[in-house]
């Protein structure tokens, strides 16, 4: 599916459209990929064992690793906030939500939201959504200071971990081509890319 915006087209990277466009001096200026976890039924052990060791090391490290509940989003928010400048800028991938109102709403309709916490300040958090058996995350983000810690995989396997004791078989996430230590991360929790996408200048 192609996303319009002014001279804007995002494409799958396999889309026969993508030659044409290039040929017709069309320019790429931004890449992303998503991924997926499909999850066995019952959820083998070394799965869960994988996911125990990402958020213990953060523990181990004084890192408050859980989920979070909606009386958080002003942290939520903060955190969002710090972390705006450094999202990125392909106008494919969703932003965070820039108001409290909006931060809160991320908890309805499913959405679960986790998070670490060092000597009190909320420094890395993921966003779920869960539908039935299948869950996408909306984002991650954490705190420039804390980052290299193996945090953003702290959480985000506290999220999986969560969600697959529920009975979430199959989760998504995805993120821009140029994040390279948020795709290594989601890799190391068992994620495979199986879609890359193309954002196309006419």
């Amino acid at each position: 599916m192609a996303a319009h915006g002014q001279d804007l087209l995002v494409l799958r990277d396999d889309d026969p459209q993508v030659a044409v466009l290039l040929d017709a001096g069309a320019r790429v200026v931004a890449t992303s990929w998503g991924a997926v976890l499909h999850v066995a039924e019952p959820p083998p052990a070394d799965l869960l064992a994988r996911l125990d060791r990402h958020v213990d090391r953060a523990r181990r490290a004084g890192a408050q690793v859980g989920e979070l509940d909606v009386g958080r989003a002003g942290e939520l928010l903060t955190l969002q906030e710090a972390n705006r400048a450094d999202y990125s800028q392909d106008p494919s991938m969703a932003l965070p939500p820039a108001d409290v109102a909006a931060t809160r709403a991320q908890w309805d309709d499913g959405g679960r939201v986790f998070g670490a916490h060092v000597e009190g300040r909320l420094v890395a958090a993921t966003v779920m959504r869960v539908q039935a058996d299948r869950a996408e995350t909306l984002f991650t983000s954490v705190l420039r200071t804390h980052r290299r810690r193996g945090l953003g995989a702290a959480v985000k396997a506290c999220g999986v971990r969560t969600l697959v004791d529920v009975g979430v078989r199959t989760l998504r996430t995805g993120g821009a081509g140029d994040n390279l230590a948020s795709l290594a991360a989601n890799r190391a929790l068992g994620y495979v890319v199986d879609e890359h996408w193309l954002t196309l200048v006419r």
